[in-house]
């Protein structure tokens, strides 16, 4: 019986957070790390990858691209509205991709749905020793 109180009380506090989260706060992207390899044909640069899960109606920060930071996103599910530099606003789905040079601006990266969710697949090539490969602007 005490434990039974205890785990329910551990599931309400770990929940707690969830209950409070400020709704007119937008939602954000979750990214995950797939893979980081130094390649070995061509010294000083590295391969990376990540996976941007869109809930929703979620959205990316505005931000810059490191000075040798190329990048290929490719639309795994989906679709996501996406503006890089001064170029139009363009909405990709499942299937479609962009590719973003080095220093790019990524003034707009988001769900282009407010009902289902949207997955992008991001592959990075950069100097190794990039110091930042996204830079958030300032609000």
């Amino acid at each position: 019986m005490i434990i039974r109180a205890f785990a329910i009380a551990c599931i309400a506090l770990a929940a707690a957070p969830l209950a409070v989260a400020d709704p007119a706060q937008p939602r954000r992207e979750t990214i995950t790390p797939v893979m980081r390899e130094a390649i070995p044909n061509i010294p000083g640069k590295t391969l990376s990858s990540i996976v941007v899960s869109y809930a929703p109606g979620a959205k990316s920060l505005s931000h810059r691209h490191g000075a040798s930071t190329f990048i290929y996103a490719y639309v795994l599910s989906g679709a996501i509205r996406s503006q890089v530099n001064d170029g139009p606003v363009k909405v990709y789905k499942a299937g479609q991709y962009w590719v973003e040079p080095p220093g790019a601006h990524h003034q707009m990266s988001e769900n282009a749905s407010a009902t289902e969710p949207a997955k992008l697949l991001v592959v990075i090539l950069a100097d190794t020793d990039e110091p930042a490969l996204i830079t958030p602007d300032k609000p």
